[in-house]
């Protein structure tokens, strides 16, 4: 009965549109007059201690890193960069925008700045080039969303933070998935692309590949100390946040010279706007989080799904059609902290790697931003690149397949995830 009241609760406060945040305290307050032990302290106290951990510092400091990278030209340099290599080739400038979505990944982690600052320079260029946008603006979203699974990854903190997994190992654990996506993508748009009547750019000569490597190099230097300090041991990952906010800043500042110190206080607030949202929900969530484990929801799904206990795989597909079925309604961030408390205890009875299920999970919910009818990505294309929105998720469809079929080779073959991650660690 608990899980009903649960489920009724949440979903029946988010349906009459009270914000996620709000509808997770609401369902916590909910349970605990339920179960007679409503208590204000305990909501205080829950909200406190949930965002007072030392490990969600890294969410201000990536935030900062990604804002700072895109008003500092590190992102229009990366582009440069991967255009200079590829662009040349027939279908070049999506692989162009695969490339650049993976470099820019390992460095900021952020899914909606990464797709805001591909889809404003790249989309221009595909359309004069005879691409068809809207699928040019489904790639760009479908590149956008392996932010969160190549490390640096705001998501892979919170579900760390959530699940108490170490969030290095994740880390780790996400680079070889988030390489698989990329590569998935260019397959796909290679298929794809052969419609369209495309005009390939001239092929840059080797002095102007160069030149523009040389202009990118410190761009491309920040994602080798991110993680080459994370791998080395030297960083921790919050740490690793603070390097990679105080790199960009001297970078777009120093270097480059396109970061003015009166553009400084819009770029902190916009940081500022967006962590507030992020750790003001991981609050509101550790409430109904502690109240669910009070409750023993978790046993309470396992006599659900018992016969499935034993048999790991089977139960891992059951939770992927689960997750991407609530994808399609929530963000990736209410998502996780929402089902984490949840289901990790089945995992664990289950005997599936923690560090495996969190990866597969992520993925899952990142897959969840380009799908209709939310599809938190696929608006930032559609308002950045004034493509209207049905088309972009028109566009959508043959990437979002690709990557739905990575998640699901990965549930049949966990070794592609475990082998790589023990390699790296």
């Amino acid at each position: 009965m608990t899980l009903i009241v649960f489920i009724v609760s949440l979903l029946g406060a988010m349906a009459i549109g009270v914000p996620v945040a709000f509808s997770l305290m609401f369902c916590g307050v909910v349970l605990m007059w339920y179960m007679d032990m409503f208590n204000t302290q305990i909501i205080a106290q829950n909200m406190i201690a949930g965002v007072d951990t030392f490990t969600l510092l890294a969410i201000p400091f990536f935030i900062l890193a990604g804002e700072l990278m895109n008003s500092g030209g590190l992102s229009r340099r990366i582009i440069d960069f991967a255009i200079a290599c590829v662009g040349h080739i027939r279908g070049g400038l999506g692989i162009v925008a695969i490339m650049a979505a993976v470099i820019m990944a390992s460095i900021s982690g952020s899914a909606a700045a990464d797709t805001a600052a591909l889809a404003a320079i790249l989309i221009p260029m595909m359309a004069k080039a005879g691409y068809n946008v809207p699928r040019s603006g489904g790639l760009i979203a479908a590149g956008g969303i392996i932010a969160p699974i190549i490390p640096p990854s705001m998501a892979f903190i919170v579900f760390g933070v959530a699940a108490n997994v170490s969030i290095t190992k994740l880390f780790l654990a996400g680079i070889f998935p988030g390489i698989l996506m990329g590569v998935s993508l260019i397959i796909a748009w290679l298929i794809t692309v052969r419609r369209d009547k495309v005009q390939p750019l001239p092929k840059a000569p080797m002095s102007e590949r160069l030149h523009v490597t040389g202009r990118a190099a410190w761009a491309l230097g920040m994602p080798v100390i991110i993680l080459g300090g994370i791998k080395a041991g030297i960083m921790t990952p919050t740490e690793a946040a603070v390097v990679a906010a105080a790199y960009a800043l001297f970078v777009g500042m120093v270097i480059y010279r396109e970061l003015k110190p009166s553009e400084l206080p819009q770029v902190i607030l916009r940081a500022a706007k967006t962590t507030s949202v992020i750790m003001f929900l991981v609050a509101a969530a550790l409430v109904s989080s502690w109240l669910i484990t009070a409750a023993n929801i978790p046993a309470e799904i396992v006599g659900y799904i018992e016969p499935l206990i034993d048999r790991p795989m089977l139960l891992m597909f059951a939770i992927m059609i689960l997750v991407l079925i609530v994808g399609t309604a929530l963000d990736l961030t209410p998502t996780i902290l929402i089902l984490t408390p949840v289901l990790m205890p089945i995992i664990k009875q289950a005997g599936i790697d923690p560090v495996y299920f969190g990866v597969l999970f992520i993925m899952n919910n990142s897959i969840g931003l380009i799908t209709p009818p939310v599809g938190v990505v696929l608006n930032v294309v559609s308002g950045v690149a004034r493509i209207p929105l049905g088309k972009v998720t028109a566009g959508v469809w043959p990437f979002l397949i690709a990557e739905t079929l990575v998640l699901f080779l990965l549930v049949l073959f966990p070794d592609l995830v475990l082998v790589p991650a023990r390699w790296l660690q």
